[in-house]
């Protein structure tokens, strides 16, 4: 029975799809991890860390921004050669500039983080993108491997530092060759049929000239990308005119502007939303969930946020592998329960409202369930509810609202003090367990 209904739900998955985007989702993802796991290598004690994650972040959000209105000019077997180039570049940047021990300056170190936070920010929208060419499967196997990519990530900087032993210029330079795993993906396991039979994105530039010319379309466009099937069909006739011209790139960049308003609001501000309150807690509010030691499986605190982690990634790969299985198109909710997440964390900071590290652990497993949830839901329900024709724009526009939230949540943790803030009321009130980390 259960193998039946398995089956079923997997039933017309391409295996070779599936592998591909699985690991386009995790070599995208698992550098990001990788120098997050590296801060503190890579910068010393006495810089702060959100540095890293700032230079980790900015350069990806605005690739993200910029980049949807331009892609389309680059195909993608060009794409996946140029990020898979440039984010190898910044990881051996990243390994070969002299250690901070050596008296090496992390201005090098920053220039390779960047590189590779372009490279992981056009991926991702790129990424994305292809999915629409190969359905409902490949997004699958595309959020399931950038959530394993969080385990992994931690994981492999972990053994081969640790428990291998390896130095960390060992450990990054091993790192630079994992993005030749992903043109391995593209140009060997991928099949290439569904983007040969959909021929060029350009498709599209003859409507932008006709459009151009007739108000009552563009009026359409103000509302957005979900205009109702019927003034799809009719704009769908129109385009067919030959007598339409070519159009400029003016009119395609105002065409896209006017096309990614209709995405902010049933899109894009729930899943910023939910990163904005899931990496605040993360970044900010996680260091200072702690409790004397003899109550908790620890022997030093500086164990709790290690082991936050890899639950909070643990419920991160689960909900992100989730899509086959279970569909919540309620992106709000879930973005308010995200927020109450938080709100329930910030008072535990204060007060220890619970009692008890492992009510803690299961509430970090559920930060970690919903922001992958709302993730891969997100982009599931732009694939079914943007007609074909504007998706692929659709998929990388949205892709902004990740890299906007996690950096407005380092914006505020930093410029509002809120570790910093949380564990001084902690040391005013007698613990001072946040100093011993």
């Amino acid at each position: 029975m259960f193998r039946a209904r398995l089956n079923a739900v997997f039933a017309g998955a391409d295996v070779r799809v599936c592998t591909a985007f699985w690991l386009f989702g995790l070599i995208n993802n698992v550098l990001y991890v990788i120098i997050l796991s590296a801060a503190l290598d890579l910068v010393g004690p006495d810089v702060p860390k959100a540095i890293v994650l700032l230079a980790d972040i900015v350069p990806s959000f605005v690739i993200k921004l910029c980049a949807p209105y331009f892609i389309h000019l680059v195909p993608y077997s060009f794409r996946i050669l140029l990020f898979a180039a440039v984010s190898s570049w910044g990881m051996l940047l990243i390994a070969l500039a002299p250690p901070y021990t050596d008296g090496g300056t992390i201005t090098a170190k920053m220039a390779g983080v960047v590189l590779a936070s372009l490279s992981s920010g056009i991926g991702e929208l790129s990424f994305l993108g292809l999915t629409h060419y190969y359905g409902p499967f490949s997004q699958a196997a595309w959020g399931s491997g950038t959530g394993a990519a969080g385990l992994i990530g931690a994981g492999y900087y972990s053994i081969t530092t640790t428990s291998i032993g390896l130095s960390v210029k060992t450990s990054l330079l091993a790192s630079s060759f994992l993005p030749l795993v992903m043109v391995m993906g593209f140009f060997l396991v991928l099949p290439r049929g569904p983007l040969r039979k959909t021929g060029s994105p350009h498709h599209r530039d003859e409507n932008l000239a006709y459009e151009e010319e007739h108000g009552d379309i563009l009026d359409r466009e103000d509302r957005g990308l979900l205009a109702n099937p019927e003034e799809r069909s009719t704009t769908s006739v129109r385009s067919s005119n030959p007598t339409m011209k070519s159009t400029t790139w003016q009119t395609r960049f105002v065409h896209d502007l006017r096309r990614s308003r209709g995405l902010i609001y049933p899109y894009i501000l729930p899943l910023m939303l939910v990163y904005f309150a899931e990496y605040l807690i993360n970044q900010s509010v996680a260091p200072t969930l702690l409790f004397p030691l003899y109550k908790t499986p620890f022997t030093e605190y500086r164990s709790f946020y290690p082991t936050y982690a890899t639950i909070y990634q643990l419920g991160v790969f689960i909900s992100r592998s989730s899509l086959p299985f279970i569909r919540i198109p309620y992106l709000y909710t879930m973005g308010a329960l995200q927020c109450l997440n938080l709100l329930l964390l910030i008072l535990q900071a204060l007060n220890t409202i619970f009692p008890s590290i492992y009510i803690v652990f299961v509430l970090i497993f559920w930060v970690g369930v919903l922001g992958g949830l709302v993730y891969v839901n997100t982009y599931a329900n732009v694939s079914d509810d943007v007609p074909e024709e504007e998706r692929e724009f659709a998929l990388g526009a949205v892709s902004v609202s990740d890299s906007a939230g996690i950096m407005l949540s380092g914006l505020v943790g930093v410029v509002g003090g809120v570790e910093e803030g949380l564990c001084a009321w902690q040391v005013g009130r007698g613990k001072d367990w946040c100093r011993r980390l």
